[in-house]
């Protein structure tokens, strides 16, 4: 029998801020794939199953082409026509044009290598965490703590400057915050790409140790190399400091999860993995049928776009036991927050090693470590944001 979910959720259960609004996890246990209307009158199809979710994701009659993307699950675009993806941008690309972006990159973010980035990490954290506490309580988190130390590393990954760093925070803040205008939204992204020809620009008169001279070697143009640095960027600071503050508050919301993990630095790999599936935080994807496709027992139509929603399906009980229940010790793992298939995130090691850093040294700095609001007034990033977290996270400890 054919579910049909009304709207696209766009709310979370009061004092249920880690899990998936409710309507979406109904629509799961209705079974694995379900209609969804669109704001425009397009019928789409909702995917909350953890199988099906993993077989679109590998699936190349399912199109991530930005091109073909008419169609949002929550804005009424009315008759605008989306552009192809801009040189480089190759998240909303197909093959073979996304290997031409990605394949250069692949060996710049290996396991090996990004373990050997290690002890910088460290070192950064380290200087936050001695800011931090210099500073005394109480302190925001995410400004503290959890967006200056992905940005950082990313920043000098690419050899962005570190005087230019907040200005860029700022810029991907409004593009991927879910609130701003849209004037700010164009603004915003305007200026970073205008910022990141000048950059190339500078690679090109004067390489430096960073990725972005290490390609510069190849074919690619300077227009292609803007694209690449945005999504390298974007992707490589936003969902790991959101990570970072969520997964802190997720932490301090389980307190016998958070005594295991203080108990057990060890166990800060599980953590990490448990973590993000948990919250999730890159909570949904479109793709769009090139063809009739078969999924779940129904037919998708060509043009037909497709929801994928990773966090419902990073809960399913068909994978996960007691889905809902953040275990740290947990063995069943293979979740989906980084994807699947050839778009599965490129930095994901390079997250890893961030979280498995950050957030040992948080809980060793801060043994008393503790919410300085009650936990139903944290500020929550909005449904429409890119990226789900926490707007701020207001901590204490005893000094």
């Amino acid at each position: 029998m054919e579910h049909t979910v009304s709207a696209m959720p766009t709310a979370r259960r009061p004092g249920c801020p880690f899990d998936p609004p409710a309507e979406l996890t109904e629509a799961r246990e209705h079974g694995p794939i379900s209609r969804l209307p669109f704001p425009d009158g397009h019928q789409g199809w909702l995917v909350t199953g953890y199988d099906l979710v993993r077989s679109v994701l590998a699936d190349s009659r399912f199109s991530s082409r930005k091109e073909l993307m008419r169609h949002h699950p929550i804005i009424d675009y009315g008759d605008i026509e989306v552009p192809p993806a801009p040189p480089g941008e190759f998240l909303l690309m197909d093959e073979p044009r996304h290997s031409r972006y990605r394949k250069p990159l692949v060996g710049k973010f290996t396991v090996r290598r990004m373990r050997l980035l290690t002890e910088r990490v460290q070192q950064v954290t380290t200087e936050h965490l001695d800011a931090m506490e210099q500073a005394g309580p109480p302190a925001d988190l995410v400004t503290a703590f959890a967006k200056p130390i992905p940005a950082v590393i990313i920043c000098e990954l690419l050899g962005v400057p570190y005087e230019d760093r907040s200005s860029f925070q700022e810029h991907i803040d409004k593009f991927l915050g879910g609130e701003a205008s849209d004037e700010d939204l164009i603004a915003a992204y305007t200026a970073t790409q205008q910022y990141l020809a000048e950059l190339v620009a500078a690679k090109r008169a004067d390489p430096t140790d960073d990725v972005l001279s290490d390609l510069l070697d190849s074919d690619l143009t300077d227009e292609e190399l803007r694209g690449i640095a945005l999504i390298l960027l974007s992707a490589g600071f936003d969902t790991t400091a959101n990570m970072l503050a969520l997964g802190t508050f997720a932490l301090l919301r389980n307190p016998a999860q958070l005594a295991a993990l203080r108990a057990d630095p060890a166990l800060a790999d599980r953590a990490v993995e448990e973590l993000l599936r948990y919250l999730s935080v890159a909570k949904m994807f479109m793709r769009t049928a090139l063809e009739d496709v078969e999924l779940g027992g129904h037919t998708i139509k060509a043009g037909t776009a497709v929801i994928l929603q990773y966090n419902v399906a990073n809960r399913d009980p068909e994978r996960f036991a007691a889905p809902h229940t953040l275990d740290l010790r947990r063995q069943d793992g293979g979740h989906l927050a980084f994807g699947h298939g050839i778009h599965q995130c490129l930095g994901q090691q390079l997250a890893r090693v961030e979280m498995r850093v950050a957030f040992t040294a948080l809980l060793a700095r801060f043994p008393t470590l503790r919410l300085a609001v009650p936990a139903e007034e944290v500020a929550l990033r909005p449904e429409t944001a890119d990226i789900y977290g926490v707007k701020s996270l207001p901590v204490t400890w005893d000094a």
